[in-house]
């Protein structure tokens, strides 16, 4: 983990193809399996959507809008996300998540996700690190539960 200028960063080695990681990171019914219990994504430049996730601890769902900016098979994707209390995912009321994929040999990839802009959001440097410390997590477990889905278990 690392919270450099407010850029939380990310990255995990997958034991599956580039090709394979691609489409579980830009396939709404693919998204769903490790990230967001809900997606309504069209992974094209200026597409909106939106994840929907469900507070454990509560059973209460947060829907968060989304606008794809820039796509380039299979090697990068990234989105801009509403920040809470925002409905409009633009700069300002949003911070980016940007997917680099490398291929690391015959049938791995290096996922890295970077996530920017929380220094334009204009909270408290109490907010922005509680956001940084709880999205930080977010990547852990989420990236922890795409690694878990397309590495093959040995058995």
């Amino acid at each position: 983990m690392t919270v450099v200028d407010l850029t939380i960063s990310r990255e995990i080695v997958i034991d599956a193809p580039v090709d394979v990681v691609w489409r579980t990171i830009t396939e709404p019914d693919q998204i769903a399996r490790w990230f967001a219990e809900s997606v309504e994504l069209d992974a094209r430049p200026g597409a909106t959507g939106t994840l929907v996730f469900e507070d454990r601890a509560t059973a209460r769902p947060t829907t968060v809008a989304l606008v794809v900016e820039d796509v380039d098979p299979p090697h990068r994707f990234a989105f801009r996300w509403a920040a809470p209390g925002a409905d409009v995912p633009e700069p300002g009321s949003s911070t980016r998540a940007e997917f680099t994929l490398t291929a690391e040999g015959e049938g791995r990839t290096r996922l890295r996700v970077t996530e920017t802009g929380l220094d334009e959001l204009g909270w408290s440097d109490e907010d922005q690190a509680d956001f940084a410390e709880d999205h930080n997590h977010g990547w852990e477990v989420h990236l922890g539960r795409l690694g878990t889905l397309l590495s093959p278990t040995p058995g």
